[in-house]
Formats: C-alpha cells, structure tokens, sequence
C-alpha cells in the first residue's frame, strides 16, 4: 500500500530518514521529560548535519572554478539549498508532515518514500565510509601515488601494530562512535554538535592565521581568480566540482528530526537560514585561505597539504593542530549522519514493523552491523574520492534538490505559487545537467587514466 492511502494514524507509524526517534508529542505516550529542543541546540545539529568531509575538498574545487567563480558558487548552492528546504518545510508544515519520506510518500506513493530512504541510504553510508577513511589517515598515515604521508600516531610514536590503521579505527569504532550512535533522539547531541562546530572554526582560524602571516611576508602567490579554458575538455572538467559542492550542502535529511523536536515549529526557517549562514560563511573562509595558502598545489583532500613545511616557526605544531581538530570534528559529526541512515534502512527493511525505538535488539542489530560494514569498508577501500564524487552527483542532488522540487511540482497540499514552481522546474533542469555532464566527465577521465597506465 504507497504512503499517500494510508490513513492519518497510520502515517504517523511510517518510519523513514527523519522520522524522532521518540514520539513528536512525547506527552501522548507517557514521556514527560523531554520538553523540546532549543534554538541554539538545532542550529549546531543542523550545521554538523551539513559540515563534513565537502570543506576539505571545497579548496580544490575553488582551484579549479577559479577564485571568483568558487565562491560565488558556494553562495548560490546555499541559496538553492535553503529554497529546496523551504519547499520541504511548508508543504510538511501545511499537511501536518512528520517526516521527509513520509512527505514523498504523500506525494509520489510508496515508491517515492522507498526512493527517498534508498537516496539516503547510500549517500549516507559513502559520506560515512569516508569520514572513516579520513581518520585513519589523519591518525595513522596514508600513502598515494608512491608518497608516504605520516600520520599523527606515525608521526609522534613511530610505525607500530597498535597504530596500524586497522587498529586505531576498531578503537576508535568501539570507544568513539558506538557510545554516540546510541542515543535515540538528535537533540541528544546537541552539545557534541556545539563542539563540532567549534572545531570547524579552530580550523578556519588556523589557516587563516596563517595564509595572512604568509601574505604580509609577501611568500603567498597571487591565486587564479578565473578558470583556465583550453578546450571543450577544460569546460566540461568544470561541472566536476559540482557534486562536491552539492555533497556540502546536503542536510535535508535530518531537518524534519530536527523540526520535530521544536515546541515552536514556526523557528524552523529561522534556524535553517541561521544554520547555512554560519556554514556558508565557514566555507567561504576555508576555501579562500586554503587555496590562498596552498595555490595551484592544493591538493583534493586539502587536509593532505599539512603534512609538510608550512614555512612558517612551529609549523608542524600548526599541522597536528589543524590535523587533530579536523579529525575530532569528523568524530562527532558521525553520529548525526548515522542517526538518519540507521532510521531510513530500518524503514526500508521493516517497514511493518513497530518503531525502531520500541524495539532494542532490531536497534542494536542494525547499529552494530552498520558500524561493521561502515569500518570493513573504510580498512579495504584505500580511497573513494571518485565513488564519494559519484554518490555527489546521484543520490545526494537527488535528496537536496530533485526531490523536493518534485514535490512542489506535485503540490498535494495546494500551497505551490508560480514562483515555487519556476524554481522547482529550474532546480531539477540545473541538477539533472550539471550532474550528468560531472559524471560524464568523471568517467572520461577514468578512462584516459586507464589509457595512460
């Protein structure tokens, strides 16, 4: 039976991405202690939610859109995402909607919240297998193209079986991230959310601190404002930056679980607005004084380029900071990201099935293999920029854009105007090109590399 025949109760059984973990009227079912989120705890949940793994790589896709170009991109993205949650927010507000799926569902059937939970499910498992493979690296070291580059525990302590990578992420699986995927509800995480944050800006700071030391001792080159166009190759290299800052962008998924957790769900746009202003502004100052710092040798993951002389006294104090801070800001953003994906599988599993937070062992049985396949996947794939780049351009344009625009197109609430539904059409006209055209040029490149060796 699709999500849009059921009844009202019923509706409010189906579980998906965004769905509370406890009940949306906690009074209703015997809870009393839990008397709804604050502004400030959903501000820092939602911006964890968006702030990732995307802002490392953010300074290369500057290097390669050009200075100018870059960061008007990154405002434009932000104004598209908070148009897309806009879309998502009233048409939920106005059919009194609980959760994401449970909305595509009202609008698409049952094959559309099944699309939705899918959606999520692999774009969250790929950002989640990164942010492991991040650690491993920042902590125990990595090697790429025949360059060793020494990890924090390498570098400190020397080669050991007990710093391996194998070792330092089943630790810090089992003492860092189990405890923190536990909690049942968002709010939960409020504080290590506000510590995330924190970390973020300590790494912004850093670096800029230090491009504007480099600039005043005039050993900063003078960046490329504009991309360099040789050829149809060179324009269509462009669009590869695209998935990368759609991925950055991409917190749809846990807005309803926040908006829910509101006494006063009228303070949903406001913290939206509030949370990608704090975000944007974050990504702004990373790519610029990244890419000021480390120019045209700015590499893909830009936490890389601190692995050697910043040319500056106590530069390598400076890099284990940055490295540290970055590293313990993916730690906690895990949790928040693992909350929608634990909800979505289980709602695509056992979509019958009562509650995920009635029922302890299916919750268990469902963290813990998660957690499983998650780490075995971050020890065996040496690097998935390319397949993070590819989930980039399906399943998270699909979740920021594709769908809510789709949605407002449908309209099941009558609350649509003419500009809602020119911007959906342009939305979904904008995504579905440059998208493909990110992938086709991604595959190209594939292949020429496949070619050369």
């Amino acid at each position: 039976m699709g999500a849009g025949n059921v009844s009202t109760d019923q509706s409010k059984e189906i579980r998906d991405e965004t769905t509370p973990l406890l009940p949306v009227k906690a009074e209703e079912e015997g809870f009393h202690e839990f008397n709804g989120a604050s502004f400030s705890g959903a501000v820092f949940n939602l911006s964890t939610t968006i702030v990732g793994a995307g802002i490392m790589a953010l300074p290369a896709s500057i290097k390669m859109l050009g200075l100018i170009p870059g960061l008007l991109m990154i405002v434009f993205v932000a104004l598209l995402t908070e148009a897309s949650i806009d879309m998502l927010v009233r048409c939920s507000h106005q059919g009194k909607i609980t959760s994401y799926g449970w909305l595509m569902g009202e609008a698409y059937g049952q094959w559309g919240r099944i699309a939705l939970q899918a959606s999520v499910v692999i774009n969250n498992i790929g950002v989640m297998i990164v942010y492991m493979i991040i650690i491993g690296d920042v902590l125990s070291g990595t090697t790429s193209d025949g360059i060793h580059h020494r990890g924090l525990l390498e570098g400190w302590f020397g080669a050991h079986m007990w710093n391996s990578r194998a070792v330092v992420l089943l630790v810090t699986t089992l003492l860092v991230f189990a405890p923190l995927v536990s909690f049942k509800r968002l709010d939960s995480l409020s504080y290590t959310s506000a510590l995330s944050v924190a970390l973020a800006v300590i790494f912004v700071v850093i670096t800029a601190g230090i491009a504007i030391i480099k600039l005043i001792d005039g050993t900063v080159a003078m960046p490329k404002l504009f991309p360099e166009l040789d050829d149809l190759s060179s324009i269509w290299k462009l669009f590869t930056a695209v998935p990368v800052l759609v991925t950055a962008y991409i917190c749809h998924y846990n807005v309803h679980s926040i908006d829910n957790e509101l006494e006063d769900r009228t303070q949903t746009q406001p913290i939206v607005r509030t949370s990608l202003a704090l975000c944007s502004s974050v990504y702004i100052a990373t790519s610029f004084f990244a890419y000021l710092l480390f120019g045209d040798g700015t590499l893909d993951d830009v936490l890389a380029n601190f692995d050697s002389d910043l040319g500056i006294p106590f530069s390598s104090v400076f890099n284990d900071v940055v490295r540290v801070s970055y590293a313990a800001h993916v730690m906690l953003v895990f949790p928040i990201v693992f909350f929608a994906l634990r909800l979505n599988l289980d709602g695509l599993l056992f979509p019958t099935s009562r509650h995920i937070s009635h029922d302890n062992k299916r919750f268990a049985i469902i963290t813990i293999s998660l957690l499983v396949v998650i780490y075995t996947a971050a020890i065996f794939i040496p690097s998935i920029w390319d397949a993070f780049q590819f989930t980039g351009a399906t399943a998270a344009v699909l979740i920021g854009f594709i769908f809510p625009a789709m949605v407002i197109l449908r309209d099941p609430y009558g609350i649509a105007t003419k500009r809602d539904k020119i911007l959906a059409v342009t939305m979904i006209v904008l995504a579905v090109f440059s998208n493909s055209v990110a992938l086709y040029s991604d595959a190209m490149n594939i292949f020429r590399k496949k070619e050369v060796a």
